[in-house]
């Protein structure tokens, strides 16, 4: 088979950047071209590096979460959690500066100068129970669900603040994104149950 003009590689890259808002290196050896075309089209001007191995087209409009999808590609067994996960699900005030991601016991921090990242470890059913994929711009994201994202807040209260998991509680109960099942569940998984139980009598009292 002939080889293509470095031009039809261009459009070709230029064409997934389209249907994909975050690319990587991979996802170009995946479609069977050059990874020099990145750094081609970076300068160019007709790609942006959004992170380290992550690359976008300029001034695209991207999510306000764009920070979790470039951490999910880039730490591949972490979960979207506690603080940043309320803010996927709408949940109380809480606007993190960083991404927080929870990761197994045994893995080595991540090192990422950009964007900035809070690592919890978790282990066992309270990091695999409960999680919920989102689709972040291209990338599909996995995030706690709300239910367990509330009974965390409790668990990591004394990294978050009570009252953050306190707001997280009655505000999800408010929106009625929560059950009293779900949440008697997961905090048998956080084996946080009689820390939670007053509070959860509360909201139904």
């Amino acid at each position: 088979m002939p080889q293509q003009a470095p031009s039809t590689h261009d459009k070709a890259v230029l064409a997934l950047a389209k249907r994909q808002p975050l690319l990587r290196a991979r996802d170009l050896a995946a479609h069977s071209l050059p990874t020099a075309v990145l750094g081609r089209l970076v300068a160019a001007g007709k790609l942006e590096r959004a992170a380290r191995g992550i690359y976008t087209l300029p001034g695209r409009a991207l999510s306000e979460h764009r920070s979790l999808a470039e951490v999910s590609l880039r730490v591949p067994r972490g979960v979207v959690c506690l603080l940043s996960a309320l803010r996927v699900h709408g949940i109380g005030t809480q606007a993190p500066f960083e991404a927080w991601m929870a990761i197994p016991p045994n893995s080595p921090t991540p090192r990422l100068d950009q964007p900035a990242l809070r690592v919890v470890r978790m282990s066992g059913a309270a990091l695999t129970e409960g999680i919920e994929p989102f689709l972040i711009d291209g990338v599909q994201v996995p995030v706690f669900n709300a239910t367990k994202t509330v009974a965390d807040c409790f668990k990591y209260r004394n990294k978050i603040g009570l009252d953050v998991a306190l707001e997280a509680l009655r505000d999800g109960w408010a929106q009625r994104k929560l059950s009293m099942d779900a949440l008697w569940h997961y905090a048998a998984v956080d084996r946080v149950s009689n820390v939670m139980r007053p509070y959860l009598e509360s909201v139904t009292a």
